[in-house]
């Protein structure tokens, strides 16, 4: 099985979120890292609880790789969302 971490998006604002430790974070990096399946379903179980308290909306599984320290996804769909778009470099998160 492949690493995997939490999304969502939050409802406050929108923008694409990661279940890290005591909550959620926009990076990527900063979210826990389940290594098995039960692990995921308990990450999945948690993240659901934040869906009742109106956090976030819509909280799924996403595989991810580690390299070099850091977390990125592993499937083109979720590395746009980790990072922002990929036409206008200027904007999203990868400009700052």
């Amino acid at each position: 099985m492949a690493l995997q971490v939490v999304t969502a998006n939050r409802l406050l604002d929108g923008p694409v979120v990661y279940l890290g430790e005591g909550g959620w974070s926009e990076r990527i990096d900063d979210g826990r890292v389940a290594e098995d399946k039960d692990a995921g379903e308990a990450l999945l179980a948690e993240a659901r609880r934040w869906v009742e308290d109106r956090v976030v909306v819509a909280p799924y599984l996403i595989d991810v790789a580690q390299e070099g320290g850091t977390l990125r996804a592993t499937r083109y769909r979720e590395a746009v969302r980790s990072r922002g778009p990929t036409v206008r470099t200027d904007l999203g998160k990868q400009a700052s």
